[in-house]
């Protein structure tokens, strides 16, 4: 059982990635199209900024769930490298139990705002519910409890994982 929820969690963790990745070059094309259009074409499109917003939204939860799982999330750093080992294991507990605390707090509010803005829209995309757009944080908050789940019950990601990184380093 515990081996299934790893390679499942290594599979969300792909996809967090890959989603992550996907936001951040499509940001990086959008944005100079909008000013290439502003200043070469003399008409600014409407679309590049709220675009790029909303890919900054998706981006932003997507790889904090997957920084939490790769351990470079600052906190997990600096508990790791400052505190002596004694205090190391029951620190990171503490971390991991703030972060489902908050992981929890992201769902159920995350929740309550995409119901409460399902029926907004955005005025550069009418077709698109403002709540469509606040859902990578319930999503997020999910996935990132996921993770500590993981953490807690398995622990990190073993050797051969996608973010395996040698203790050493």
């Amino acid at each position: 059982m515990k081996a299934g929820y790893a390679w499942a969690m290594e599979g969300l963790y792909r996809l967090c990635v890959a989603i992550a990745g996907i936001c951040i070059v499509t940001m990086t094309i959008v944005i100079p199209w909008g000013v290439y259009a502003r200043y070469v074409l003399n008409r600014g499109s409407q679309w590049p900024e709220p675009l790029a917003v909303l890919l900054m939204i998706i981006f932003t939860f997507a790889a904090a769930a997957a920084c939490y799982r790769a351990n470079a999330h600052i906190s997990v750093a600096v508990i790791r490298d400052l505190l002596p080992p004694r205090l190391r294991r029951l620190a990171l507990l503490a971390v991991d139990a703030l972060m489902a605390l908050l992981s929890l707090f992201m769902v159920i509010w995350g929740i309550q705002l995409v119901q409460t803005t399902w029926y907004q829209v955005i005025a550069e995309f009418p077709w698109l519910s403002t709540g469509v757009t606040y859902m990578p944080i319930p999503l997020g908050g999910a996935i990132t409890f996921l993770f500590i789940v993981e953490q807690v019950l398995i622990g990190p990601p073993p050797p051969g994982s996608f973010v395996y990184r040698d203790p050493a380093d």
